[in-house]
């Protein structure tokens, strides 16, 4: 999942034809909504598949209110923040069931988080626990986390992973990571790559960077 972090639909445009079909999802993120709001989600909906990545926190009514208006909007997949608790998550889930077609996953502690790494997986895994519990599809974690998460909750339930970074890319306000191919191996689904691909002089070429690494883990 290459991440849109930036400012504006042409730029948001430009990534997607220049990345074209080596990619097959993006993220759309607070600052790109904000700006662009839901035009924006059915231009590159129509070609790709969209996580709308706006981490609803709130009352269960109003997360449960937002779930079904990204339902509508046609995303593929959308999360809230498991912090928001156990009712707030099993409001989303209810709220979700009129889009079958439609992933619904709770973050469980921010990659950027400066919490240790003991406690975030302590954190992390009990969020998940409570994530499957209240119906969701699964997590949003890091990489660190990933594998005990699969243990707990069953192969089936999804494990979205940012963080990725390989080589000497700045690691940036990222403080848990991992790269494409360890990412792959420590148990992670989906993959959400921002910078590394954004800002590179060749996305494109970025992009299958981390798909080849990814693809090299899949074949040990």
């Amino acid at each position: 999942m290459v991440a849109l972090d930036v400012p504006d639909a042409g730029q948001a445009l430009a990534l997607r034809d220049q990345l074209g079909d080596t990619v097959g999802w993006f993220k759309i993120g607070l600052r790109l909504f904000v700006a662009e709001g839901p035009q924006l989600v059915a231009a590159i909906g129509a070609t790709h598949k969209v996580f709308l990545d706006l981490k609803f926190h709130d009352i269960p009514n109003t997360v449960a209110e937002a779930i079904e208006s990204a339902g509508r909007l046609g995303v593929d997949m959308v999360n809230v923040h498991a912090g928001g608790g156990v009712e707030m998550l099993a409001a989303a889930a209810k709220a979700a069931e009129a889009f079958p077609d439609m992933l619904l996953i709770a973050v469980t502690v921010l990659t950027s988080d400066s919490m240790p790494k003991e406690q975030a997986a302590v954190v992390a895994l009990e969020r998940a626990q409570m994530a499957r519990d209240a119906g969701l599809d699964g997590v949003v974690c890091s990489v660190h986390e990933a594998a005990a998460i699969k243990h707990a909750c069953g192969p089936h339930f999804i494990t979205v992973t940012p963080g990725i970074r390989w080589g000497d890319q700045d690691l940036q306000d990222q403080k848990r990571v991992a790269d494409p191919a360890g990412a792959i191996r420590g148990g992670s689904d989906y993959l959400v790559v921002g910078r590394p691909i954004i800002k590179a002089a060749d996305p494109r070429a970025a992009a299958l960077e981390a798909q080849s690494m990814m693809h090299s883990a899949l074949c040990l």
